[in-house]
């Protein structure tokens, strides 16, 4: 491992900057804080006490963000003390959380007419802040329903506005995403909902192909937790865009959301202050203490995918990953199955059936003993599945079908 004093061309820009400027925040109150972060460079192998960790979140972190943390957490940049202790008015937090946002910003090129948001929560609490911000009690929402998150903020929108399901997976187990002539929007729809990856089914909009809301006020609305910086994403496209942290950009603790900002501003009376976006947008997220040393840890990612050339680079990799561990699935004669349809299969969450259940328990035995855990499917569906997050090296992937393989061959035997 090795550690370089050297600063990116972020860190120059923080340096010579007073702020972040740009025309979607008010940063008159906000101060300049210059630094030199260390740089962290090591291996892509994991350390010999680390496993291959498959957990579908909180998931894995690159390594050397964790190193990075390590050598930052006793004393951050010389300030004498932690990020866990700063005051979150303090001029170096405001520049963690300033440096935060403008890479996010250049990740996913975030139009200057959008506010990013850090808040609390996960990304459940949003599925009540968005109707209560958005609607009415008495307006029509559109929900396209394609796994077991839809259909929860669909349950939850019931208390705040009038969410119809224009389409819905579940007859079909959740293992498709519908053509986009197959379902009416209706008319008078304030916005249409979408989850654009089921973490526990494994089903994924792909190629940045989204419905459109197709009423003159209506806009599209995303949860994008469990791929949200998995690829790049046409933001424009979206009114509003959520997500929770915990699997490809940071710890749980941390909610995104990433709004157009006419849209601020509009929330029902009866709205709790902590779920009124324009309260949080006016203070730059920064209306009550927020989860400081969380988004310290995806300002790390952030820097990290940037380092890696940016979400097109990171979605290669990730296609790679996920089609050898397809491949493997697919080729097994039926030993192992993936219920979803091959289209929409995500390349974050793979969920797969053994062709005998009996040896589901020994699989994730003998996996865990070759360090690669997690790999137990949701506990409403069964079964295995591997969440192969940015983070997840070529490596696990690899290792895991190797290991597939051998356990086949096995049990083929008998």
């Amino acid at each position: 491992m090795s550690i370089s004093m050297a600063t990116s061309p972020h860190t120059r820009l923080l340096h010579n900057t007073n702020i972040f400027n740009h025309p979607t925040k008010n940063n008159t109150n906000l101060l300049s804080f210059s630094f030199k972060p260390i740089s962290i460079k090591c291996a892509t192998h994991p350390q010999q006490d680390r496993v291959f960790n498959f957990a579908a979140g909180p998931a894995t972190l690159p390594e050397n963000v964790l190193l990075k943390a390590q050598s930052e957490l006793y004393n951050w940049n010389g300030s004498g003390m932690s990020v866990m202790e700063m005051s979150h008015r303090g001029k170096e937090f405001l520049s963690i959380i300033q440096k935060a946002e403008s890479d996010l910003r250049t990740l996913l090129q975030i139009p200057s007419e959008y506010s990013v948001l850090f808040l609390q929560g996960g990304a459940t609490t949003q599925f009540a802040a968005l109707p209560l911000n958005l609607c009415t009690p008495q307006d029509t929402v559109d929900y396209i329903v394609t796994g077991s998150w839809g259909d929860k903020a669909v349950k939850e929108a019931q208390k705040y506005c009038n969410p119809k399901v224009i389409w819905s997976g579940k007859s079909e187990k959740y293992t498709k995403i519908p053509s986009f002539d197959d379902f009416q929007q209706n008319p008078d729809a304030r916005y249409l909902h979408i989850c654009a990856n089921e973490t526990i089914h494994g089903v994924e909009f792909k190629d940045n192909n989204y419905p459109n809301a197709k009423n003159a006020t209506g806009i599209l609305v995303a949860d994008m937790s469990s791929n949200f910086c998995s690829k790049p994403v046409e933001v424009s496209k979206f009114g509003v865009i959520y997500a929770g942290a915990q699997k490809n950009v940071g710890p749980s603790g941390v909610t995104i959301v990433i709004i157009r900002k006419d849209l601020i501003g509009n929330a029902q009376s009866f709205t709790p202050v902590m779920l009124d976006y324009k309260i949080h947008d006016e203070n730059n997220s920064l209306y009550n203490t927020p989860p400081c040393y969380g988004i310290y840890m995806c300002g790390l990612v952030f820097e990290d995918l940037l380092q890696q050339g940016g979400l097109k680079e990171v979605e290669k990799n990730n296609k790679k990953k996920a089609q050898i561990l397809f491949d493997a699935i697919d080729e097994s004669g039926g030993f192992y199955r993936c219920p979803v349809e091959k289209s929409v299969r995500s390349l974050m969450n793979v969920p797969f059936t053994l062709e005998k259940q009996e040896l589901e328990g020994e699989f994730i035995k003998e996996a865990a003993k070759e360090k690669m855990v997690q790999l137990k499917g949701h506990r409403s569906v069964g079964g295995m599945r591997a969440s192969i997050y940015n983070a997840m090296p070529l490596a696990g992937v690899e290792k895991l079908v190797a290991f597939m393989k051998d356990f086949q061959a096995k049990h083929m035997l008998r």
